[in-house]
């Protein structure tokens, strides 16, 4: 019997991995930043690695059956399966929406996102040589919301397509159906394709819903284009896979996609992405109570050490949004953090205006190196 218990390594061991996260700092530094989680990988991936270097496996990509393993997978998740023949591989999702992009835009078109959203989001509209075009969140009791009527005046502007982040990061919100249905419907009355990033789907919390785009019955959804990975809620984004998932009026981009884009995706990311889909949901709800007691844990931590910074809890994510403005530490909070407490968390203003004085903190490890971020923090706020 395989055994789906969520490990976290030790602080030791951490330290000894080679990716972005525990390289970036001094050794001294305890990163909550970037999206990677602390876990190790879980064990049906692992052993699907494994078997794949004894058998030699190292070798050029093919998709094989991962589109019909995903399909399968988001019926039993979401209740709707995309169309196994309208996907197509891309190396990650920000890579397949920038190539995505590029067909179906003209230089110059200008591109809705919704700030305080993930920083690629400029850089890689900006790479496809389009405009981009913010429409803030709204805040209503620290409660995150779609600007409808920011969206229909953008859309009426002359927008092209809409980048839609569901689950949104770094708020960890999940739009509604009903939410999502008035998009659509925006976006199918000002002609506006939607590119929807659901790469944090999975990772819905207990009483929150994922309302996959695509699976809205609305003429906008039927054309709009999604982008899917098992980067996020396995750990995977070293391995390089992702899907780009077209409606059934969508533009032809999954037979358009230029080979050099799904070239770039790593036989490795497809063969872990396949044993996530397939066999991997046991473990990704252990992970997910794990992740419920951590987003808990913050909560009570920062209300008995640093009670001035304001949190609500996410509904989807390992990604918490902490508005540190009361603390007067200025538009960069996430900076005294590492300087006075050897805490490194996203600075909130790289997800644009509406972040500054906010910062970004990853969940997704376990709860005693919350515990010392939080203590951490604590000790930076006594100092500044």
């Amino acid at each position: 019997m395989t055994d789906d218990h969520v490990h976290f390594p030790s602080l030791d061991e951490l330290r000894r991995r080679r990716s972005v996260k525990w390289r970036t700092y001094a050794v001294d530094v305890l990163p909550v930043w970037v999206a990677e989680m602390d876990v190790s990988p879980a064990p049906v991936v692992a052993e699907a690695l494994a078997a794949a270097v004894d058998r030699g496996d190292t070798g050029y990509v093919h998709a094989g059956d991962l589109p019909g393993v995903y399909a399968a997978f988001s019926q039993r998740r979401y209740g709707w399966a995309p169309a196994p023949e309208r996907t197509s591989l891309v190396p990650d999702v920000m890579s397949g929406i920038a190539a995505v992009l590029r067909l179906v835009t003209s230089p110059g078109d200008q591109v809705v996102i919704t700030p305080p959203v993930y920083p690629p989001f400029w850089s890689f509209v900006e790479h496809a040589d389009c405009t981009v075009v913010e429409v803030d969140l709204r805040v209503d009791h620290a409660r995150h919301a779609l600007d409808l009527d920011g969206l229909e005046r953008a859309f009426a502007g002359g927008a092209a397509a809409f980048l839609l982040c569901n689950p949104h990061n770094p708020t960890g919100s999940a739009w509604d159906r009903a939410t999502l249905e008035a998009v659509a419907d925006l976006a199918g009355a000002h002609d506006v394709l939607v590119l929807a990033d659901e790469v944090h789907a999975p990772l819905t919390h207990p009483g929150v819903e994922h309302v996959p785009f695509l699976s809205l019955d609305r003429p906008a959804a039927q054309r709009a284009v999604a982008f899917v990975a098992a980067s996020k809620g396995w750990n995977l984004p070293g391995l390089k896979a992702g899907l780009a998932l077209a409606g059934p009026d969508a533009p032809a981009v999954t037979t358009a996609l230029p080979d050099v884009v799904q070239v770039g995706t790593g036989l490795f990311g497809v063969i872990a992405a396949r044993a996530a889909f397939a066999h991997g949901e046991a473990w990704l709800g252990s992970l997910l109570d794990v992740l419920d007691a951590n987003r808990r844990l913050l909560g009570d931590l920062l209300a008995a050490h640093v009670p001035a910074v304001r949190y609500r809890m996410p509904a989807a994510t390992y990604l918490a949004w902490l508005d540190c403005r009361e603390l007067g530490l200025g538009d960069d909070p996430a900076r005294v953090f590492l300087e006075h407490g050897r805490v490194a968390c996203n600075p909130g203003h790289t997800f644009g205006e509406p972040g500054r004085g906010f910062v970004r903190f990853n969940l997704g490890t376990s709860p005693q190196l919350i515990s010392e971020a939080v203590r951490r923090i604590a000790t930076a706020v006594g100092v500044a």
